[in-house]
Parts: structure tokens; sequence; C-alpha cells
């Protein structure tokens, strides 16, 4: 019976012994082994052996990328305008051993590295470049950041500066700095609409008045082509009448004093004074006076019709 509870005992202690050899790493860590206090190898994710009571995990470190939150702090920047500033860094171990042993307290180091460098990089610049520049500052910071983390086996990937906050007085003014600029530019663009239309209209005016003048040119071109056109015509006519008078035409006598005659009662009748009008008006005392002419006509070529 004895011997059966010491090999009972003995077995315990072996499936003990065992179990403390046995580490199982979960996915996205990685533990160091130390024996007797002094780092030997690394575990990977899965089923690993270690010999109990030599070696002995170190620390257990989160292999997968990792947020730090920056809190608020406050920056002078180089034209000393006093701004509060926060942020956020993203990292990830690379070297399990190296941030193990390379550094207390990752997470505090990387977030006090980060601060100390966001006052350098932010102190440097000129508050409206610290504003309108937040990509510049964010690749200066993941730059000298990174490049410090190195020997802790630690890979930062991103740092994001998340608001800038000017002082309230600041703010304000720049507020009624950009609402000036923007008047400045409505004045302006009023100015330019006003000279373009005083443009347009100027231009309107002189291509109305070249317009008028060539309408002008033409007409009197016309006019005087068709007086032209009009004596031509007359002349014709009268040397046709006198052709005909010459030929002892009467009635061609007739047709030329009868045409004058009625030219020169439409002068009279226009003109201002139409009180000077005496020669009869009428129908009949006009075919009168052409039948007197018509006598006349006849006398001055007897034996004519």
């Amino acid at each position: 019976m004895e011997l059966s509870v010491f090999a009972l005992a003995i077995v315990a202690l072996a499936v003990a012994i065992l179990t403390m050899g046995v580490k199982i790493v979960p996915q996205g860590a990685e533990f160091t082994v130390e024996r007797f206090g002094r780092y030997t190898t690394t575990l990977k994710p899965g089923l690993s052996l270690i010999i109990p009571f030599v070696d002995s995990i170190g620390a257990k470190l989160n292999m997968m990328e990792q947020v730090v939150d920056v809190p608020s702090q406050e920056v002078i920047t180089r034209d000393n305008a006093m701004v509060t500033v926060d942020g956020v860094v993203f990292f990830q171990v690379l070297d399990a051993a190296k941030a193990a042993y390379e550094v207390t307290n990752l997470n505090n180091a990387i977030l006090n590295l980060t601060m100390t460098n966001i006052r350098t990089v932010m102190g440097g610049m000129d508050l409206d470049e610290l504003l309108s520049q937040r990509d510049k500052i964010n690749t200066q910071l993941l730059r000298v950041v990174d490049e410090a983390t190195e020997s802790w086996g630690v890979k930062v990937t991103r740092i994001e500066i998340k608001d800038i906050a000017p002082p309230r007085d600041l703010v304000d003014a720049m507020a009624r700095q950009m609402k000036a600029e923007r008047d400045k530019r409505a004045a302006i663009l009023e100015a330019e609409g006003l000279r373009q239309a005083a443009i347009l209209k100027a231009e309107g005016e002189k291509q109305a008045q070249i317009l008028s003048a060539e309408g002008r040119r033409e007409a009197a071109f016309r006019d005087a082509e068709a007086r032209e056109r009009e004596a031509e015509a007359e002349a014709r006519a009268v040397s046709s009448v006198s052709d005909a008078i010459a030929k002892g035409n009467v009635q061609a006598v007739n047709y030329f004093v009868a045409q004058k005659y009625v030219d020169a009662l439409k002068e009279i009748a226009s003109a201002p004074n139409e009180k000077l009008v005496l020669m009869p008006l009428e129908a009949a005392s006009v075919i009168g006076a052409l039948g007197g002419v018509a006598d006349l006509a006849k006398k001055a070529f007897p034996g004519r019709e």
C-alpha cells in the first residue's frame, strides 16, 4: 500500500514537472526564456518546451501593432504662440529580446519620447506653418521617434497629431484676419467685375457706333447710286423726248411739259410757305393747262398731231 502511494506521488511529480516544462505561446505573442536569470532564447507562437527549474519565462511580449495615446500638452511655437497638442502613436515590437531587456516599460518610454519630440519639432515652426502642415509634422515625428526606438526592437509605424488647439483669443484674431482677407477678396472681385462691365459696355458702344457709321456710309453710297441712276434715266428720257420733238411728235412735247409742270407743282406744294401756291391745283385745271400747252405745241408745229 505504501509503495503504491509513493509511486503515485512520483507519477504526479513527474506530471507536474513535465507540465512546468511545456509552454504554449498564443498567436501574436512571444515569450523570452531565461536560464538562471540570463536570456537564452525566445519562444514563438505554438507549443514549446523548456527545462523546468532551469529555464523560466522572462517576459511576455505582444508582437501585434499597438497604439499609445499621447495626452494633451502645451507647445510654444517659434513665433511665441502657445497651442495645445495631442496625438497617437502606432508601433510594433519586432525583436522581443530587445524590447524586453533594452528598455524598461516600453510603452511609457515610447510615450515620453514622442511627447518630447512633439515639443521639439512643433516648437521649431511658426503657428501658420503648424496649422497648415500637419502631414509634414507627422512625417518628421515618425522619422525621429522611429530612429530612436530602433535599438529597442520596435518599429514605429505611424504618428498622428489629432488636434492642435490655439488659445481662444488667438482663434478670434485668426477669425478676424480670415474675415478681413475674404472681405478684401470680395472687394477686389467686385471691382474687377465693375471694370469688366465698363469695358464690355464701352466695347459695345464702340461696335454700335462703327455699325451705325457703316450703315450711314452704305446708305449714302446707295443714295448716290440711286441719284446717278435717276439722272441717267432722266437724261435718257430727255434724249428720247428731244428725239421725238425733233421728229415732230407733238405728244412727246406734251408729255415733257406735263411732267415738268407736275414736278413744279410738287415742289411748290412742299415749300414751307404754302401761301405762295397760286396755280390751279384741281385736276381739271391741270388738264386744261396741259391742253393749252398742247395747243401751243400744235401752233409751233403746224400740220403735226
